[in-house]
């Protein structure tokens, strides 16, 4: 038991009632580090030392009282929260140490973006002295811009790459990609479609006026006009619009406006135009050009009219009904083939969801012969991967990074980020498996740990329906949710999407009835 001297005859205790609890601290680290005694001792003492003077204001700007809630903080899982509770007790808020100690202790856990934060926080409360923190918080900057220097990203610029063992990122934290898009400037600038200007939008109709009503405002971008036909999506930071070039209805496009200026989705669209070609490059958005203001950025891209993989699911959901089994295959197995495709040249799409996935339609008649190898008009026809905003080139990182973050899209957070577990390509094959599971159920996935060989694997809570051809979709969910550090995620993906190919071609009527159902399926969406 930790003893708290109980002389109070001493002046200086009854000045400085902290100073025998600071004794007895020092004497439990001591006995800590010679390991006579327990953690947990050391915790307690902290605990019941910090109760006793949180809310007495002769302390509340000691620093040694400070050390004290340090010294708790750094053992505790719970740290942000002390740290809050730090705060609403306004201890030491006004001096620079609270900050820097703090911002130390978060970019060793590897929070980089929380400890940029903090420092940003303490210089602006003016933290004395504020010189030290702003000297912090500079060398901690240069610390980091070091790290991601030896990234792949010389590469870009011609250099070589220099490997370290820092592999896990968070590829979405805004120093991140404020880095990387510091990185890539060189090179993106370079890109046919950018258009640069250091001035804010100053066409003659307002963007923020598309909010309340847009349908035929003509807006002047570049030297063209675009004729505002409508709103066709819209998300925290931007609105897609559909618009005619020259208000020429042949000539249709999406306009999407940004706010801040986010250069980055037109950078992952140029990658896919170096790294895909040839038929697989249609499987896949295009952009035409960007143009970047001071206030906001306009992304042109191609327009499709035919509604999304998510219109297509609701389309049965309003009905009470369910979509057919043979068309829940085909879009599956063109899923299948993006993300084969997409992780084989290193890209992963971040948001991949039936949102995200719109659909396209053949303009000839599709042919039973063409099917299983993507020829004739199959080529024309199936989905169309867009917005790219949350896309992660991983040639801009070392070799073998794992990241960590949270999509922050409901319902398609995978396994490993829910878990708080480092992940890479599951972020796509997750979103893919949510995608089959509201296809063939109506439902967003669910999924639940089950025993298995002496482990245990992830499944759907969902049931397979008896007369579904069950063995397929056991194995695309099977595999797919319980992928292993190492295995081979292409192999996978090709062998998954060979068996449903097989499945097809192994009984003609189905493509045949599939043939049927996707040209009642174009009559039945609306187009947009």
């Amino acid at each position: 038991m930790v003893m708290i001297p109980t002389d109070l005859n001493n002046s200086s205790y009854a000045n400085d009632p902290l100073f025998p609890w600071l004794l007895s601290i020092e004497k439990e680290l001591d006995d800590w580090y010679s390991g006579n005694r327990s953690g947990g001792d050391l915790d307690n003492l902290l605990s019941d030392c910090i109760s006793t003077f949180k809310n007495n204001a002769q302390y509340r700007n000691d620093l040694r009282f400070l050390k004290i809630w340090f010294l708790y903080l750094e053992g505790s899982k719970d740290y942000e929260n002390i740290f809050r509770e730090m705060e609403e007790n306004e201890i030491c808020i006004g001096h620079s140490l609270l900050y820097e100690w703090y911002a130390y202790f978060l970019e060793a856990k590897g929070k980089w973006k929380e400890a940029h934060i903090i420092y940003h926080i303490g210089i602006s409360r003016k933290a004395e002295p504020i010189e030290k923190l702003k000297w912090a918080q500079s060398f901690f900057v240069k610390r980091m811009s070091e790290r991601l220097n030896t990234f792949s990203l010389g590469k870009v610029d011609g250099g070589e790459q220099v490997e370290i063992g820092m592999k896990l990122i968070n590829p979405w934290s805004s120093f991140i990609l404020e880095e990387l898009l510091k990185k890539i400037h060189p090179r993106i600038t370079k890109y046919d479609g950018y258009h640069l200007s250091k001035k804010a939008y100053s066409g003659k109709v307002a963007l923020s006026s598309l909010k309340k009503s847009s349908r035929n405002k003509i807006i002047e971008i570049g030297g063209k006009k675009y004729q505002i036909k409508g709103c066709a999506g819209q998300g925290g930071f931007a609105q897609v619009f559909k618009a005619y070039v020259d208000s020429n209805p042949d000539d249709a496009v999406a306009l999407k406006i940004q706010r801040p200026a986010f250069p980055w989705e037109f950078y992952m669209y140029r990658q896919l135009d170096e790294r895909i070609s040839g038929k697989q490059r249609s499987s896949f958005g295009f952009a035409h050009k960007i143009h970047i203001y001071s206030d906001c950025s306009i992304l042109i891209c191609d327009y499709l009219a035919h509604g999304t993989l998510q219109d297509a699911i609701n389309s049965y959901v309003v009905t009470g009904k369910f979509m057919e089994e043979v068309l829940c295959i085909y879009y599956t197995t063109e899923m299948l083939y993006m993300l084969e495709t997409l992780h084989s040249v290193g890209i992963i799409h971040g948001d991949f969801k039936p949102d995200n996935l719109l659909i396209r339609y053949s303009k000839d008649d599709l042919s039973e012969e063409g099917f299983k190898d993507r020829t004739d008009s199959w080529l024309d026809q199936g989905l169309y991967l867009v917005d790219w905003g949350r896309g992660i080139d991983l040639q801009l990182f070392p070799k073998n990074t794992e990241f960590t973050g949270d999509c922050r899209t409901s319902g398609f957070c995978c396994i490993e980020m829910q878990e708080k577990k480092p992940w890479t390509f599951q972020a796509n094959t997750y979103g893919l498996c949510v995608a089959v599971h509201m296809m063939l159920h109506n439902t967003y996935m669910e999924v639940e740990r089950k025993t298995s060989d002496g482990g245990y694997i992830y499944l759907p809570k969902s049931s397979f329906k008896r007369y579904w051809n069950v063995e397929l979709w056991k194995a695309l969910f099977t595999k797919l949710l319980n992928v292993k550090p190492g295995n081979n995620d292409i192999e996978l993906l090709r062998s998954l999407r060979k068996s449903f190919l097989d499945y097809m071609h192994d009984n003609p009527l189905l493509i045949k009835k599939l043939k049927g159902l996707l040209v009642k399926q174009r009559g039945t969406l609306c187009s947009a």
